[in-house]
């Protein structure tokens, strides 16, 4: 795993281009630590900045920025591209200096092509490649958008960037907020692709490719892969496999997944949390290793919270070479502060702190950890999909006004009541409905009460701040994700439209962005099997029944699992990899947030309208209502701003030492 950087800018405005360059892969140090390397053409006014994380081929000839052996083309690259020596063998007879993949996709591109050879890519990157014959830049990112890849205009010149850290770096930068997409973060705690909270600035989308072309003074984007397409086609042909036939040849495609991304230089392990993803994954691993695979768990002894012994049962039964670690309020509390520097943007998904000290456990021991994230995006596993539906299909019957009723009481009932009663009915219950954290669910059901159709509710259940625009000043939310869910639901069915709407915004732009900024800050790569490109165009080639069935989740990707495990180590209510946010905020995070949330600091700040933000916060340390999520969307920003204004002060004192404002 690497960090890569860059500009080009055809007017040569720098006075210090190199120190430029090295600066913005400084920045980058804590997604490769290993080795470093620039690459600067004058003139072109071209920049190539790479930081390198050593995984395949450890030696001096896996460096970066690499050329082509016809010198023609330059690159950096991050990421892997795990079928790389089937690309290798058929590119035939040739003299490799090598054995990285990055000297194999350079061959790829003169042999086929940048578009043809992106096509053959089994793998996860973000890559910038110089054409020198053309004077064209490409931007590439993988088809699933795991790793990430920022770009923009910084004056004259076009930037780019793995982490907007590197970007900033760039004299040229100006760093203005963008209101709309602050708008869009308050909405969904994340900021959607393409957009970026600072103007100018954009996320290139997965699937996708950019190329600037300097003699057409020209910019096109086109997408090599489309997660759309891939639905439609699965939908107009299904397999009409038997369920034993459908099962095994996943289960074929899934070894293969795991298989490849097994392919390293260095050690490896896995994450494991007990649930039906990871647990197949390194079910999946251990199939396929004749050592004990190293997997890695975190647990918190609070009630609602902890899967590690779920893990335990999992990892002792795969016999793996098991790593818990029990963690107090305390170590997770001393995650806050690193998260604005952490995220960039500002990213409240309050899950980021385990993922991050999950990582960081991992780290000690390896330096490659396979995760099972994606497999609720492809295999219809989140509670959301049958809530909607149920929530729908049972709300038609009752009259609008019993429903805002029902609403108005929901609301005034304080979370821990309802759990103290779910506490003391809990035995008596099906297990269907013995839920964890029952009286914060209570509180995110209010606002589906009132909600018309199924599209509703479900950009309801994408949604923390209902109408970002009463608190955001100034911000007015683009079409994004609410499109996406129109759009889909135009012929397919209400999940499958829920799935896809996930699976092109929430999965990139939340659960991935997670995974690689919480990884990348311990030097680790993580690598997600259940996202291999092959397998999710299978997946959607499935019938609904093969995904969900009699109430069950990922029912084929469990039939997978119970080859290695039993089913009752699996079968218990879904658990959220997530930390007792509002309890903190009541208590360790008070003071720290109060002084974020006071009314006098968002005024000048003027950002925020004060009064719906104050009204929760009081609801909120009062018990009235459990307002964490979206206090937290808030906290996170703020604490976001605060770093940002600390680094421009830096920055505008000493310049030279912009390289410092990395992780």
């Amino acid at each position: 795993m690497c960090g890569i950087a860059g500009y080009w800018d055809t007017k040569n405005r720098l006075d210090e281009p190199v120190e430029v360059l090295n600066r913005m892969g400084a920045a980058l140090a804590h997604r490769g630590p290993d080795d470093s390397g620039i690459f600067h053409d004058v003139k072109a006014g071209i920049g190539l900045a790479f930081r390198r994380l050593s995984i395949l081929d450890l030696s001096a000839e896996g460096h970066q920025p690499m050329h082509s052996a016809s010198g023609r083309f330059v690159i950096v690259f991050n990421g892997e591209v795990y079928n790389f020596e089937e690309i290798r063998t058929e590119l035939g007879p040739y003299q490799w200096r090598g054995h990285s993949d990055t000297e194999v996709i350079l061959e790829a591109f003169e042999r086929w092509g940048v578009e043809g050879a992106v096509q053959r890519f089994v793998g996860m990157f973000a890559i910038a490649l110089w054409d020198r014959q053309e004077r064209k830049l490409h931007l590439v990112r993988d088809r699933m958008g795991i790793k990430p890849l920022y770009y923009g205009r910084a004056g004259s010149a076009v930037v780019f960037g793995s982490e907007l850290k590197a970007i900033w770096q760039h004299p040229e930068f100006e760093g203005e907020i963008d209101r709309e997409a602050l708008a869009l973060y308050v909405r969904h705690n994340y900021v959607p692709s393409p957009h970026c909270i600072y103007k100018g600035l954009k996320k290139l989308q997965p699937g996708c490719l950019l190329t600037l072309d300097c003699k057409k003074a020209d910019t096109q984007i086109q997408r090599y892969w489309s997660a759309k397409e891939v639905a439609q086609a699965g939908k107009e042909s299904p397999s009409r496999l038997r369920d034993a036939e459908a099962i095994e040849e996943l289960h074929q495609v899934l070894l293969r997944a795991v298989r490849l991304r097994m392919t390293c230089d260095v050690p490896l392990g896995a994450f494991l949390s007990g649930g039906v993803d990871s647990s197949t994954v390194v079910a999946l691993m251990q199939a396929q290793s004749q050592r004990p695979i190293k997997t890695f768990t975190i647990g918190f002894r609070e009630d609602g919270y902890n899967e590690a012994v779920h893990a335990r049962t999992v990892a002792d039964y795969l016999q793996t070479d098991h790593t818990e670690l029990y963690l107090s309020p305390k170590d997770a509390l001393d995650v806050v502060p690193m998260l604005p520097r952490m995220y960039d943007e500002p990213f409240s998904d309050s899950s980021q702190i385990p993922t991050y000290l999950v990582s960081k456990l991992a780290r000690q021991a390896v330096t490659v950890a396979l995760s099972g994230d994606g497999g609720d995006e492809i295999f219809g596993g989140y509670s959301r999909y049958a809530l909607i539906g149920s929530i729908w299909k049972y709300g038609k019957v009752f009259p609008r006004s019993i429903k805002v009723a029902a609403a108005h009481m929901l609301r005034w009932i304080p979370p821990q009541r309802i759990d103290q009663g779910f506490s003391v009915a809990r035995p008596f219950l099906p297990k269907a409905f013995q839920l964890t954290t029952p009286g914060d669910k209570a509180q995110k059901l209010v606002p589906f009460l009132t909600r018309k159709g199924p599209e509703e509710l479900y950009y309801q259940a994408l949604s923390h701040w209902d109408n970002p625009a009463e608190v955001v000043i100034g911000g007015r939310e683009p079409s994004t994700v609410r499109d996406c869910i129109a759009e889909f639901s135009n012929g397919a069915s209400d999940q499958e439209a829920m799935m896809l709407t996930d699976l092109m915004n929430y999965l990139p732009d939340d659960i991935l962005t997670k995974l690689d900024r919480a990884s990348m800050a311990t030097s680790l790569e993580a690598r997600v099997p259940l996202l291999d490109h092959r397998a999710v165009e299978f997946a959607w080639t499935l019938s609904p029944s093969q995904r969900r069935r009699k109430g069950i989740s990922k029912w084929i990707l469990r039939q997978i699992l119970y080859k290695y495990i039993p089913p009752e180590f699996i079968e218990r209510p879904k658990m959220g990899f997530g930390v007792p946010i509002g309890c903190w905020l009541r208590g360790p995070l008070k003071e720290w947030a109060q002084s974020l949330l006071d009314e006098g600091r968002l005024r000048r700040e003027g950002y925020f309208d004060p009064a719906p933000i104050r009204q929760k916060w009081v609801e909120h340390q009062a018990g009235r209502s459990a307002w964490q999520y979206h206090l937290w969307d808030i906290l996170m920003f703020q604490a976001w701003l605060e770093e940002n204004q600390r680094r421009s002060i830096a920055c505008d004192v000493a310049p030279a030492a912009k390289c410092a404002s990395g992780l």
